[in-house]
C-alpha cells in the first residue's frame, strides 16, 4: 500500500548481483482482506487499467532488477496464487492478519544479512520506479529511507514526527496521537528501505501494546532512532502517487490518474491527444510523431502507432502495429492484427487476429477480417466478411461477399489472385482458388476453382410458383 490507516516458497532464480553491489529483496504486503471495496475479489486482484493492482506493484518492482521478490498473502490467497502463478516470486502466507509488522515477521527467515529490503503495498499501483530509486538512493548502503508525503487530509494516517533539528524521531498512528500530533501534515506512505539484518534484528523487539493490538512496522522508525541510526525521509512530490486503494472511489481515482500519465506521455512522445481524459492506455502504447487519437479510444497490450496515424472516435486496439499514415475511422476494433501502410479502416469495422494488411488497403464500414493476409490496394468496403483468406493485390470485394471457411469442423482458405473483381453478395464456399484477373459475378456461390482472367457466374435459376400464398396467422 502507500498512505496507511491506522509459507510456502515457489523456487525462484536469483538474479546475481554485480560484483560489489548490494542484493534487493522487495517484500510487498498483500495479505489485506480489503472489506471497504465490498467484493469477493480479493483486493490486490481489483483491476486497475485492465490489470490487477498487485500485476503493477509487481512490474513496477522487478525494474529495480531485485535479487528476490517476497509476496506477503492472507485474506483470498489462493485466488491471489492463482492469478499469479507463473509469476518469479516468493509467496509467503500471513495466516493470521495481526499487523503490518507480523507481516513482515513472515518473511523474516528468507532474508539474507546481505541484502537491502524495499517494503512496497499490493494495493499502491502508482508509485514509480523513479520515486524508488530516489528512496533507494537517500538511503545509501547501510542507512533507513522512509518515502512520506505532505497530505492534504491527513486524518486517518500515520504522522512523521521530527524533532527541531528536522531529523525524523519516529511515527504514530492516528489513533494513538495526541491533539498536537494530528496537526502534523507529513505522513507515513508505508514505503520503507533498510538493511536486512537491521530489520531482522528490530522485528524482534516490536511489541502490540497500542489501540488496536497489531505489530506495526512503522514502529521500525523510533527503534532505528533509539538505535541513533539515521532516517533519510524522502518526502513524495505527487501526493496520487503514493496512495493506496482501499476502496472503489480510490480505485476509480487511480484509474483517472492512470489514465492522466499515460495520456500525458503519449502527448510528450508526438502525439495528439482531441481530450486526454477520454483515451485508455491498458498496456503500452508507443507513438511516432503527428499521431492523431480521438476520444473514448481504448488501447490494449502492446500497440504502436506509425507517423501521421489517425484513430477515430470509439475504437479498441489491442496488440497491433498500424504503420505511418493510416486513418482508423470511427467505431472500428482492431485486435492482434498487423496494419500496413495508408490504409483506411472502418467505421464500424472488425480487424481480427492473425489478420496481416498490406498498404493501401480498405476495410470498410460492417467489414469482418480474421486470420486472413490482404496485399496492397485490396478494397472491401461494404459488409463484408474475410476469414481464413490469402488475398492478392488490387482485388476489389464487392458488398455482402462471405468467405464460408466453416463447415462445422474445419477451417478452411480461400485464395484469391491479384486483379479480381468479386462481386457483390457472392459466396467463396472454402477451400476454393480464383485465380488472377477473374471476375466473380454478382450473387454468384463459388465452390470450385475460379479460372484467371475469366467471368465466373454461380447462380440458381429464378422459379416462380403460380398461387402460392403466404401462410397467414390463426386468429388474424
Amino acid at each position: 500500500m502507500a498512505l496507511k490507516k491506522s509459507s510456502r516458497k515457489l523456487k525462484t532464480r536469483p538474479r546475481v548481483a554485480a560484483p560489489g553491489a548490494q542484493p534487493l529483496a522487495v517484500i510487498i504486503l498483500a495479505a489485506g482482506a480489503g472489506k471497504r471495496m465490498k467484493s469477493a475479489l480479493p483486493k490486490v486482484l481489483q483491476p486497475l487499467a485492465g490489470r490487477p493492482l498487485l500485476q503493477h506493484v509487481l512490474d513496477t518492482a522487478r525494474t529495480l532488477s531485485p535479487a528476490a521478490i517476497h509476496v506477503v498473502y492472507g485474506h483470498g490467497g489462493e485466488a491471489v496464487r492463482a492469478a499469479f502463478a507463473h509469476a518469479p516470486v516468493s509467496w509467503v502466507r500471513q495466516a493470521q492478519q495481526l499487523g503490518t509488522g507480523h507481516a513482515v515477521m513472515q518473511v523474516a527467515p528468507l532474508l539474507s544479512a546481505a541484502e537491502r529490503v524495499l517494503i512496497l503495498y499490493g494495493d499502491s499501483p502508482l508509485l514509480t520506479t523513479r520515486t524508488l530509486q530516489d528512496l533507494l538512493q537517500a538511503a545509501g548502503r547501510d542507512g533507513v529511507g522512509l518515502l512520506t508525503v505532505n497530505a492534504r487530509d491527513p486524518s486517518g494516517y500515520g504522522r512523521v514526527l521530527r524533532n527541531a533539528r528536522g531529523r525524523v524521531q519516529g511515527i504514530v498512528e492516528d489513533q494513538d496521537a495526541t491533539a498536537k500530533q494530528r496537526r502534523v501534515h507529513e505522513c507515513n506512505t508505508g514505503v520503507l528501505t533498510l538493511p536486512a539484518a537491521m530489520l531482522t534484528r528490530w522485528l524482534t523487539r516490536l511489541n502490540n501494546r497500542n489501540s488496536q493490538r497489531e505489530y506495526y512496522l512503522t514502529d521500525v522508525i523510533g527503534l532505528a532512532v533509539r538505535d541513533r541510526v539515521v532516517v533519510q525521509p524522502l518526502i513524495a512530490a505527487d501526493e496520487q502517487e503514493v496512495q493506496g486503494v482501499n476502496d472503489r472511489v480510490q480505485l476509480a481515482a487511480a484509474e483517472g490518474a492512470w489514465r492522466a500519465r499515460q495520456s500525458r506521455q503519449l502527448m510528450l512522445d508526438g502525439a495528439t491527444l482531441i481530450d486526454p481524459a477520454r483515451v485508455d492506455v491498458r498496456g503500452t502504447v508507443t507513438v511516432a510523431q503527428d499521431v492523431l487519437i480521438d476520444v473514448n479510444v481504448v488501447f490494449e497490450g502492446q500497440v504502436s502507432l506509425g507517423d501521421g496515424v489517425k484513430i477515430g472516435p470509439n475504437c479498441f486496439i489491442r496488440d497491433a502495429q498500424i504503420a505511418a499514415g493510416t486513418e482508423v475511422f470511427a467505431n472500428t476494433i482492431i485486435d492482434r492484427a498487423v496494419v500496413g501502410p495508408d490504409c483506411r479502416i472502418g467505421p464500424f469495422a472488425r480487424v481480427r487476429p492473425e489478420t496481416v494488411l498490406a498498404d493501401h488497403v480498405h476495410i470498410g464500414n460492417f467489414v469482418e477480417v480474421k486470420k486472413a493476409r490482404i496485399g496492397s490496394r485490396t478494397k472491401a468496403n461494404h459488409l463484408t466478411y474475410l476469414g481464413d483468406a490469402d488475398i492478392g493485390a488490387d482485388v476489389n470485394v464487392g458488398a455482402g461477399t462471405v468467405t464460408c471457411n466453416y463447415d462445422g469442423v474445419n477451417k478452411s482458405v480461400t485464395t484469391i489472385e491479384d486483379d479480381v473483381f468479386i462481386g457483390s453478395g457472392s459466396m467463396l464456399v472454402a477451400p476454393v482458388h480464383i485465380g488472377a484477373g477473374a471476375n466473380i459475378g454478382a450473387g454468384s456461390t463459388i465452390s470450385r476453382a475460379a479460372p484467371a482472367g475469366q467471368l465466373t457466374v454461380a447462380r440458381v435459376r429464378p422459379v416462380t410458383v403460380p398461387g402460392w400464398k403466404r401462410p397467414v396467422k390463426r386468429g388474424t
